[in-house]
């Protein structure tokens, strides 16, 4: 199954809201990881707006990735 995660930005392109995001870990955090550790899944959509598509048997393992 594959889970979709949203992403809004500020006018500055700084991440203020993305979904699925680990407990103690900031949005521009999580979105720096999601970019360099998810592959080419990330689509731009106007508005200040774009999501992530991963599996989510990866998405797990992203997260566990961030905690070591």
């Amino acid at each position: 199954m594959e889970k979709t995660i949203h992403v809004r930005f500020s006018p500055d392109g700084s991440v203020v809201e993305i979904g699925e995001r680990p407990a103690g870990i900031g949005p521009q955090d999580w979105f720096n990881h999601l970019s360099r550790s998810a592959g080419n899944t990330y689509q731009t959509f106007a508005g200040g707006r774009g999501i992530f598509r991963v599996a989510s048997a990866d998405l797990d393992a992203l997260k566990e990735g961030l905690a070591s």
